[in-house]
């Protein structure tokens, strides 16, 4: 029998919290084995790669025949139809910087979309959650809605970087664009937890390029079951592809400045 989406959800709410452990012990402590990975500005650490292997571990004592996608331990294919993507650690600069600003993403997929999808915030005990077919999107279990924003002067504008500068140069003349267009931007550092502040209102809409699946999967889904509107920004030939996510009222409005 297939797997309901409560049960996967079940099953990423746990994976995540194993990853989360292996990021509260270490949260504080000098990380000593820290790396790059497609430049300077892009670390990975051992929190990082403990957090996946923890989650790994439950994916694989729960769902040994669906494909893994990590961010930092790469795909492990399986002959199942679901996928799973894993952020261990999103918002690693932070970490690093004992910033308390990160989390843990897990999302599992299929060929319709995600399914289920679980960001768990260690620092403040706070865990976003959603499935495909859910009426709605919680956060500790309670409910929650995305802002009722309808003005985008007044709009709250959450947003993140890449790593590469040539990728902040074109993600700049964005910022110039949107900035004097709404109440304020701002930058955290974290684009799963910057997806879920937007799903409970701390934010009215956030955008940003250049997300890899495991960055959004569970953020976007949240979003979307919270009451949002979610799009895809498409490629061009000077910006990556991205995601945008804001209220109904202006998500055209945004969309239109990127």
């Amino acid at each position: 029998m297939a797997a309901t989406q409560d049960e996967l959800l079940a099953v990423a709410l746990e994976a995540a919290r194993a990853g989360a452990a292996e990021l509260t012990s270490r949260f504080g402590h000098r990380q000593r084995d820290v790396r790059t990975k497609t430049g300077p500005t892009d670390p990975v650490s051992e929190a990082d790669l403990a957090a996946e292997r923890a989650i790994r571990d439950v994916l694989a004592a729960r769902r040994p025949n669906d494909t893994v996608i990590g961010e930092e331990g790469g795909a492990v294919h399986g002959p199942g139809e679901l996928r799973w993507y894993v952020d261990p650690l999103d918002g690693t600069v932070n970490f690093l910087y004992e910033i308390p600003m990160f989390a843990v993403s897990v999302a599992c997929e299929d060929a319709t979309g995600t399914l289920a999808g679980v960001v768990i915030d260690p620092i403040r005990d706070e865990c976003f959650a959603a499935t495909q077919s859910s009426d709605g999107a919680t956060l500790n279990g309670a409910s929650i809605e995305g802002s009722s924003c309808t003005d985008l002067e007044t709009a709250l504008v959450a947003t993140g970087f890449g790593y590469d500068a040539s990728i902040r140069a074109a993600q700049a003349s964005a910022v110039a664009r949107v900035l004097p267009a709404v109440r304020d931007i701002r930058r955290a550092g974290a684009a799963a937890l910057d997806l879920c502040w937007t799903a409970c209102g701390r934010f009215d809409a956030f955008y940003e390029r250049g997300l890899k699946a495991w960055d959004m999967s569970a953020g976007a889904l949240i979003c979307s079951r919270a009451g949002l509107s979610v799009r895809t920004l498409s490629a061009t030939s000077e910006a990556q592809a991205g995601v945008a996510a804001a209220p109904a009222a202006l998500i055209d409005g945004l969309v239109a400045l990127l």
